[in-house]
């Protein structure tokens, strides 16, 4: 309990009364499959959330498909985290006051989460207790105070009642605002305004009193905590925030500890995590906690039913398999017409909202579509109401979908049925703000399923901030037969029509020549991976293993798709060689950076003669040690520029006893006893070395094989200028545990009788292993 309440038992019970409100409101997980009596308690299934502080502290309004795809191939050792409850906290190097904190994050990425558990551990009495008040004030609901003129206390007193036997703006009192959602927002954020505000007690509109509180010329001893999609970030200056946060989501080993705890049988939890893992579009996408939410949803249910049907693969029979479920939560039967009705209506809000850039709708809203406000609030696992009457801001209810991809979803079938249905476009040609209005083909025009994508794929290239990307995937995915077959079991009036993907997707692949950003391109390729079509993986795939003119002048959005398509592809990436991409545009550390991501997932790696020199060392090792099982053979060999510092750090990475490396090539550059020294210090995983070494090195490796848990089994000493001084260390390594190698070359090299003999008297030991010798 903060202390300075407790001189005063009345403000010390209210204090607690506060905090208790707060524990009861933020304690559960909004859960739709949940039972109400039995709700999921946050605290019981909460897994850390990967938050960092930005690196350049400014504030960015990157694309979020962009920021979905790079930020789930990020690893814990490339930044330092910043756990959610010290958020305020400087890290140790930094001597700062912070004030203002902005947080940013793609949709479902935790921002709220983040939120909600720090307010729940201050309320538990936890953490931040220094902290004297916490005001949590949503943008949806802040909304709604858009046409008000009041003061910040009246504002605090509205939303919070039992502030009014508090004196709040004591200086004695540590007061933390939170402002979830910035992207929500609706009201006129003007920064530049030169109205100052300075006096809590006086009355103005909201949007003035937010800008003077965040810019500390209102109430500048309070903290401020802002969370926000990328998009809308840049909406709040960098001079107003101390410092900028990411939410990350999950690393790989946290999407499985949340199915863990979110799945209590540890056998169904077992084969949820394998299922998404053999998808990689998926498992990608599961580092977005709400994607998991959906995927355990729909996954616990269908890998529990007597009758399997076919497990969803991709994003859009993920998300039509939760529809379904959601309906059947209303109707334990078969659908009703009226229920069909209603997904379509829900679909036109979704659709018309999505249009609009709304996230939040209101009763007339619904009412324009068909909705009965009675009856919507039936359908909560998809529209739920977000704001309580009780509050007395607004007479009337406000909706929301439970998650904005939801609502993207709902639009997509909305768009489609109208077409099948109805062979009628949900827009024509140009700009969103003009196709409000629904648009039928003249008479004398063949409607069709393909031109109707072609727009959609125009309309989402024309959008700035990428709002109808995923709607577009969506769309383009429900087109699918399969899919078609899965939304009958829904909408049983719902007509199936053939369709050719050819045409759409040379469409596609065609506006990928064009100049677009990376952000798009990754987009247009999940495009394709909806439609299932992986025309463009392989090309990409020959380009990799033949090479291409003209692929070594690949833009920046080129190669974020050629990486994406490698990373996200079905088939295990087993070979990589840079070769290809190197030219006067691309130097090897150049191409080795920007193919970093693939080479954590590649199992062999070959840069032989790639101009590879220590610099390129150090981006190859930090993929090396982030993924440590994964690559299995290296071939570094006639990179003549690599010295031993660059071997030194592939020497570090051996060390690790997760490395699976067997097969290691580094034959045609010089390397020094040092540089062997390290390299031949813990070789217990490597099976193969091939290496240009002398006498003085080939001591050291003799050293080495001494060691009975050596695992080198092939060993290439082609041409090394070994002596018969070299064979007396190798051979006596060989007597002492001749168990283990089965391959030596030594051919081209200065050996006489003496060291013929030696290698001779090692294979008459019957433990020596020696197959080929040469």
């Amino acid at each position: 309990m903060s202390p300075h309440f407790s001189h005063d038992s009345n403000l010390a019970e209210v204090l607690n009364t506060f905090r208790s409100n707060l524990r009861k409101k933020f304690e559960c997980l909004y859960e739709v499959t949940s039972n109400k009596r039995n709700p999921t308690l946050l605290n019981e299934i909460y897994t850390e959330l990967y938050i960092t502080e930005s690196e350049s502290g400014e504030i960015s309004n990157e694309h979020e498909v962009r920021q979905i795809e790079t930020q789930s191939r990020r690893t814990t050792t490339e930044e330092t985290p910043i756990k959610c409850n010290d958020i305020f906290k400087p890290l140790p190097e930094q001597d700062k006051h912070i004030r203002s904190v902005l947080t940013k994050g793609v949709a479902g990425i935790g921002k709220t989460v983040s939120v909600q558990k720090f307010i729940l551990d201050w309320a538990e009495e936890k953490e931040n207790q220094d902290v004297h008040l916490i005001f949590p004030l949503p943008f949806r609901e802040i909304n709604l105070m858009k046409d008000k003129t009041l003061s910040l206390l009246d504002l605090l007193h509205l939303f919070f009642p039992q502030t009014k036997e508090m004196e709040i703006f004591s200086d004695e009192y540590k007061v933390l605002f939170i402002f979830d959602g910035l992207d929500e927002c609706r009201l006129s954020l003007d920064f530049h305004s030169s109205v100052r505000l300075c006096d809590v007690n006086e009355s103005t509109s909201v949007d003035v009193m937010l800008t003077n509180l965040i810019k500390g010329n209102l109430f500048p001893s309070s903290l401020i905590w802002i969370t926000s999609r990328p998009a809308a970030a840049d909406l709040i200056p960098s001079e107003c925030v101390d410092r900028v946060t990411e939410v990350r989501g999950f690393t790989d080993p946290q999407k499985e500890e949340y199915f863990r705890k979110r799945i209590t049988d540890e056998s169904l939890s077992d084969q949820i995590i394998s299922h998404l893992k053999s998808s990689r579009s998926l498992y990608i996408m599961c580092h977005i906690p709400v994607f998991c939410w959906i995927s355990v949803t729909v996954l616990e249910r269908m890998l529990s039913e007597a009758e399997r049907r076919e497990i969803p693969k991709t994003l859009t029979q993920m998300y039509t398999h939760f529809l379904i479920i959601q309906t059947n939560i209303k109707h334990h039967k078969d659908y009703e017409k009226k229920d069909e009705d209603m997904i379509f209506k829900l679909g036109k809000l979704a659709f018309e909202q999505l249009v609009k850039g709304n996230v939040i709708f209101y009763d007339e809203d619904l009412r324009e579509c068909g909705i009965d406000v009675a009856e919507a609030s039936v359908y909560s696992g998809l529209c739920t109401q977000i704001f309580r009457e009780e509050f007395g801001l607004y007479q009337g209810k406000v909706y929301c979908f439970v998650h904005l991809s939801i609502q993207e979803h709902l639009a997509a079938l909305y768009a489609h049925i109208s077409f099948t249905n109805n062979n009628r476009y949900v827009f024509k040609p140009g700009r969103f703000s003009k196709i409000m209005e629904i648009v039928k083909p003249k008479s004398s025009e063949q409607p069709s399923l393909s031109e109707l994508h072609q727009r959609a794929v125009n309309e989402a290239l024309q959008s700035k901030n990428g709002h109808l990307d995923l709607f577009l995937r969506f769309l383009l995915g429900l087109s699918l037969e399969s899919n078609q077959i899965l939304l009958q079991d829904l909408l049983t009036q719902m007509r199936r029509c053939s369709y050719k993907k050819e045409k759409t997707v040379k469409y596609i692949k065609r506006k990928m020549n064009e100049n677009l950003s990376p952000e798009k391109s990754i987009n247009l390729i999940h495009c394709l991976n909806e439609l299932g079509d992986d025309s463009l993986l392989q090309e990409i795939q020959r380009y990799v293993k033949y090479g291409s003119v003209g692929w070594t002048k690949l833009s920046s959005s080129q190669w974020a798709a050629l990486v994406f398509v490698l990373l996200t592809s079905e088939k295990n990436l087993d070979e990589l060689d840079i070769k290809p991409f190197i030219g006067d545009e691309n130097t090897a550390e150049e191409i080795l950076v920007k193919l970093l991501p693939v080479i954590k997932e590649t199992k062999k790696l070959q840069l032989c003669k790639c101009h590879i020199t220590d610099e390129g060392c150090v981006a190859l090792t930090s993929a090396l040690r982030s993924n440590p099982s994964h690559l299995t053979h290296l071939d570094l060999s006639n990179n003549y520029n690599l010295r031993d510092s660059g071997v030194k750090l592939i020497s570090d990475v051996l060390k690790n006893p997760d490395s699976k490396l067997k097969i290691l090539k580094l034959w045609g550059f010089i390397i020094t006893a040092e540089g062997d020294a390290a390299l031949t210090s813990n070789p217990l995983h490597v099976k193969k070395l091939n290496n240009n070494v002398g006498d003085s090195d080939v001591k050291l490796i003799s050293d080495v094989l001494k060691n009975p848990d050596c695992k080198l089994q092939k060993m290439e000493l082609e041409r090394c200028n070994i002596t018969d001084e070299g064979c007396v260390a190798l051979t006596s390594a060989l007597r002492s545990n001749p168990s283990h190698l089965t391959h030596l070359n030594l051919t081209g090299n200065n050996l006489r009788d003496s060291g013929v003999k030696l290698i001779s008297d090692v294979l008459k030991n019957p433990d020596c292993k020696l197959k080929i010798l040469k």
